[in-house]
Parts: structure tokens; C-alpha cells; sequence
């Protein structure tokens, strides 16, 4: 995969215009949302950067190199062939989808504007932000974020609450969105403190405002006895509020679950007995929230609040391949989430048994426009592994889960290094001596391994900045390695 997090992902990016001839910004989008395979698809042959003068560099506000990586990839690709999106075809509860992507209850969700900009994005549905009977007031600021490299947002920290619109104001929303885009799906999210409450809202709910229903069992920042989270981690509480809407509401309707627990499949069990069609997870994990710091004192303001992002996804893969394997699941919705950025995420969550995927923290990053690379990235890949349907996808992977002490640990795989892309940097030398097990010296800059004390741990792989050190994905027997 070509490295490209050093593009700043423009809007109205300046070196497509002043390209002219392609759109740079768009493949670069896609090589950093690991699509190259589906750039090599896309691209023409007869378009070359060659003998350009290198105008989009020009024009970028950071001089990247854009040149050097077009002109990187490959385009003699032989298996060429149309993007057909038809095989991500899907349903919601027997509810018809395009494709198995929605964005979910979120701030991304809270306005008809911003759903129907995700909708004409190529989104099959959309969460929109839970609504209740409360006064939602937030606090300012509410977002916080711990970055990675290129000052890339891996976790994202909130205490943003439920929907600041009237109940009156979020019905009219809904109206006008099933009425302008009657092909898409519109999944309401509620949340009430007492039986009354939730009654009040599965009766108000009607299918002239929404396809289905999702309960917020899960949200970690409200106040209230009896909402978000401290209803999903008791799953009397849980079965109680789903019977009421079954009894109250003829939508069908999902659970949203909270990871704020050690088995995800008690509530989860607990939603299917009070009538639940299906469940959804996970929501943010809660955690410690730095608000900032404040003038005169040597602490910091600090909340409690959710964590999201992509530095979540295998917490919440490990909950989906939970609910994935509970038999009493069979043949109900699951709606995955938490950590999606791209096709690659979005199958994961497939493969371990989600019937669809819902984002919100990459599109606060990148926009509604992530879903480009995501359908074409699905599509292609499905294609070529031989998949009729994304549906034959669900699942597929959940055999392969295996516990710890049930790994192979007969062999060992050594890491391979490509001389001609290390530049010395020594990063590999520094992690192996001090959190390794000293296999790696350094000779003219360049690391050599020892195999007699490398155990085939890969942190040489993980670390190097320049992708220097491969998996040899050879399996050495470790009676052969002595």
C-alpha cells in the first residue's frame, strides 16, 4: 500500500483545478483510505504525470509530492473491470438497502441538511441523533482527540448528549426526509427515563417518520438516572423498556448496546426476550474526558465521557464476534460500529457477523464523501474473493476466532527487510534492544537480524516509519530456528 497520510484531503482541492486533467485529490483520497487496488481499476492508462510540470504540487498548500505518488502506481493492472456496487445490496430487518452503510446517531445526524447531503453521498441510511423528552442543553467545548502520526486523530474523545430539537422540530425533519428520498432509510434513535416515556415515543413514532426504530441503551454521557448506559449494563432494565415499545410501536426495532460491560450478550439476550428485532453495537466507551485547563490552577478540567475512533475497532470487533456467535442472535439484525474509516474496517465488522455498518467519527475527519472509497473498496474486494453477495460475507470469519491458548506456537516467522527502502533511521534497532529481545544490530546504517535470538514478535515491523520490514510470512519450525 502506497503511504499517502501526508495529503491534507482538501475540499475543493487546488490541485485538481489546477490539473485539469484528472483528479488528484480524489485518487489520493483513495490511496489513503488503502484503495489502491481500486485506483489501479479506475485510472487511465493513457493519462501520465511524465512529462507534466507539476502543477498540482504547485498548488498544494503543502508542496506534497503528488507527482511521485501517481506516477507510483501501477496502472497495467489485468483483472480491469467495472465497479458494480449491485453486490453490496442488503436488507435492514427485511427493510430493502443499496449497500449495509449508515451513518449513526450522532451530531453527523441531527439536522435534514446533513442527512440529506449524507444520502445524495451514496449512504443507504442514516441513525438520526436520539431525541427524547429532555432539555439537551451542551457544553462548550466538547470534543477532544488523541493523535497519531501527521497529526491524524486515532481516538476521539466527546461528551456531546441527545438532540437539542423539540420533539415537534425532529418530526417535521422526518417527514421531509422520507418524503424527499423515499429509497433511503431513516432509523430513529430514542431514549426515555421511565416506561412513560418510552411508550409516549414508540406510539409517536409512526412509519410516516421512520423505517425503524433504535434504542439508545448506551450513550455514556447523560446525567439522568435511568438513560444511556446504565440502562444497557442492567438487562432487566433493558428487556423491560423493549417490551414496551414492542407493545407500543409496530416499527421494527434494534437495542443499542453500551461496551461499558464484560458480557455484551447479557443485554443483548435481554433485548431479543422484550421483542427486539435486532441489536446494535458499540457505542463510545467511557472514559476520562480533559475539557482543558484552567487559568490558576495545576489541574486540569476533566469529565467523564465517550471514547470513539479508530483506535476502538478491536474493542468493538470483539463485541460483534461475541454477539456474532450468540446463538439466541440467529436470524436478528446486528448493526456494527466503532472505528470504521474504510471498506477494509466496514468487512471486518461483516465478516464476524454484522448485517450492517454504522460511522460517525471518520466522517467528523473526512466528510460524508468516505463512502466513495468504501462502496467501490467493498465492491471490488467482494468481486474478487468470489462473493456473489455481501451477505454471504456475514460471518465468514467467525471459526476463526480462536482463544490464546489455542494459538500455534510451533514455528516462528521472521521479519523480512528491503534493504533499498531503509533509511537508517534505526528505529528498529531502538525497539528490538529495549522492548525486544536484541535480535537487531545496526552495520552501515542499515539493521541486520540475528535469527538465533529473534522469536519472530514482528515489533521491527510495526515500528519502522518507512515500511521497510516485512512479514517473510514464511513458518520456520522452531526446532529448524535453533
Amino acid at each position: 500500500m502506497l503511504n499517502n497520510n501526508s495529503c491534507l484531503l482538501c475540499h475543493n482541492a487546488k490541485c485538481t483545478k489546477a490539473c485539469g486533467v484528472m483528479e488528484p485529490d480524489r485518487i489520493l483520497r483513495s490511496l489513503y483510505f488503502e484503495n489502491e487496488y481500486v485506483v489501479r481499476n479506475n485510472i487511465s492508462e493513457d493519462i501520465s504525470c511524465t512529462d507534466c510540470d507539476g502543477r498540482c504540487e504547485k498548488a498544494c498548500p503543502i508542496s506534497y509530492n503528488i507527482r511521485n505518488t501517481l506516477l507510483s502506481i501501477k496502472r497495467d493492472d489485468p483483472n480491469k473491470k467495472k465497479i458494480d456496487r449491485s453486490i453490496l445490496k442488503t436488507d435492514f430487518c427485511g427493510i430493502p438497502l443499496e449497500n449495509p452503510f449508515l451513518i449513526s446517531s450522532s451530531v453527523v445526524s441531527s439536522t435534514y441538511d446533513m442527512c440529506a447531503r449524507a444520502f445524495e453521498a451514496g449512504w443507504a441510511g442514516v441513525a438520526f441523533k436520539t431525541i427524547c423528552l429532555m432539555d439537551i442543553k451542551e457544553t462548550s467545548p466538547r470534543f477532544s482527540a488523541v493523535r497519531g502520526d501527521n497529526h491524524r486523530i486515532i481516538g476521539f474523545k466527546n461528551v456531546e448528549q441527545l438532540s437539542e430539537h423539540s420533539v415537534v422540530e425532529n418530526l417535521k425533519i422526518f417527514r421531509k426526509l422520507k418524503e424527499n428520498y423515499p429509497n433511503k432509510f431513516l432509523l430513529v434513535s430514542v431514549m426515555g427515563r421511565n416506561e412513560e416515556e418510552w411508550a409516549y415515543l414508540a406510539d409517536l413514532i409512526t412509519g410516516e417518520y421512520a423505517d425503524a426504530l433504535e434504542l439508545n441503551f448506551s450513550c455514556p454521557n447523560m446525567a439522568e438516572g435511568n438513560t444511556g448506559s446504565d440502562v444497557g449494563q442492567i438487562p432487566e432494565l433493558v428487556e423491560k423498556y423493549c417490551r414496551v415499545v414492542k407493545k407500543h410501536s409496530k416499527l421494527p426495532f434494534i437495542a443499542k448496546l453500551t461496551p461499558n460491560v464484560t458480557h455484551i450478550e447479557d443485554a443483548a439476550d435481554a433485548a431479543i426476550r422484550g421483542g427486539a428485532d435486532g441489536v446494535a453495537a458499540i457505542n463510545t466507551i467511557k472514559s476520562l474526558i480533559e475539557v482543558g485547563f484552567t487559568p490558576g490552577y495545576r489541574t486540569f478540567m476533566a469529565s467523564i465521557g465517550g471514547y470513539s475512533g479508530k483506535a476502538v475497532k478491536p474493542i468493538a470487533l470483539r463485541f460483534i464476534a461475541e454477539l456474532g456467535k450468540d446463538e439466541n442472535l440467529k436470524g436478528k439484525h446486528i448493526s456494527g460500529m466503532g472505528g470504521v474509516e474504510n471498506w477494509k474496517d466496514a468487512m471486518e465488522f461483516i465478516a464476524l457477523g454484522a448485517n450492517t455498518v454504522q460511522v460517525t467519527t471518520a466522517v467528523m475527519q473526512y466528510g460524508y464523501r468516505i463512502i466513495e472509497d468504501i462502496l467501490d473498496g467493498a465492491a471490488y474486494t467482494l468481486r474478487e474473493l468470489g462473493y456473489s453477495s455481501v451477505n454471504e460475507l456475514r460471518g465468514s470469519s467467525l471459526d476463526e476466532i480462536v482463544e490464546t491458548e489455542e494459538l500455534d506456537r510451533s514455528f516462528i516467522i521472521y521479519p523480512k527487510f528491503i534493504r533499498e527502502k531503509c533509511v537508517g533511521c534505526g528505529r528498529c534497532y531502538i525497539s528490538c534492544m529495549d522492548g525486544g529481545h536484541q535480535a537487531i544490530t545496526m552495520k552501515d546504517d542499515h539493521p541486520m537480524l540475528d535469527p538465533k535470538k529473534c522469536v519472530g514478535c514482528h515489533l521491527c515491523v510495526l515500528v519502522c516509519p518507512n515500511e521497510a520490514i516485512v512479514s517473510s510470512g514464511v513458518k520456520v519450525p522452531k526446532k529448524d530456528s535453533e
